[in-house]
């Protein structure tokens, strides 16, 4: 696997932000009352995360490395504003439902990690990958939990009504607390056994075979031979 294709697992999955890291708890918990409040939040965290990043990447020689944590927020802050206005202009509806947590994109621990691990370090185009892959893992785990969460505690899917039934345990913050431990467990114990499958068949391959017979080592004679047929 080349560089990209492991940057890219690496976002998606084996670094996967909410289910792996648990990062941006706050957001995942808040946003993910319903499949597109955990969609919209996923995007907009990816818009600013995929932004910062390149932008982080073309300065990270020119920021003095004592004032790099509060350029990264400035950068941050400054992508989120322009994220508010363009939601605010365009998708009222998202911007009302978001709320208070569309600010709060400025704190996020994994715009800010990615920065400070990543971004401030690799060149631009590595550096546009892993804000997008990374984003974009955050967005399906948001987008995962709020499908399950709307299903059962509205009866709904993105929205529109599929039955009566439904637990209002799951609407609640208790509910999002156990959905999100349920799903954690799941990706962990998934992840495992994927990761383990491979490393099995990776040994496999690699393993030598001990039923074949070995060579039979060369005798005194015919080492004696050889040397007298090359005189």
């Amino acid at each position: 696997m080349n560089k990209y294709g492991k940057i890219t697992i690496d976002g998606l999955v084996t670094n996967n932000a909410a289910f792996k890291l648990v990062l941006g708890t706050c957001s995942a918990l808040a946003m993910s009352a319903t499949a597109i409040k955990g969609f919209g939040m996923g995007i907009s965290v990816t818009v600013v995360l995929l932004l910062s990043n390149v932008l982080i990447s073309l300065l990270r020689k020119v920021i003095p490395s004592t004032v790099r944590i509060p350029a990264f927020i400035v950068i941050i802050a400054t992508f989120v504003t322009l994220l508010r206005m363009f939601l605010y202009k365009f998708i009222p509806d998202l911007y009302d439902s978001m709320g208070v947590f569309l600010s709060l994109i400025v704190v996020n621990c994994l715009i800010l990690g990615r920065a400070e691990a990543f971004a401030s370090k690799q060149p631009v185009l590595d550096s546009a990958l892993d804000g997008l892959a990374s984003g974009l893992g955050f967005t399906a785990a948001l987008g995962i939990m709020g499908i399950i969460r709307e299903l059962l505690g509205a009866g709904s899917f993105f929205g529109i009504k599929l039955w009566d039934f439904q637990i209002a345990f799951f609407s609640s913050s208790a509910g999002a607390f156990f959905v999100y431990g349920i799903c954690i467990a799941l990706f962990v114990f998934i992840t495992d056994k994927v990761e383990k499958t491979f490393r099995k068949k990776k040994a496999q391959l690699l393993r030598v075979s001990h039923d074949e017979p070995l060579p039979e080592p060369e005798t005194a004679e015919a080492n004696n031979d050889n040397l007298k047929e090359a005189e």
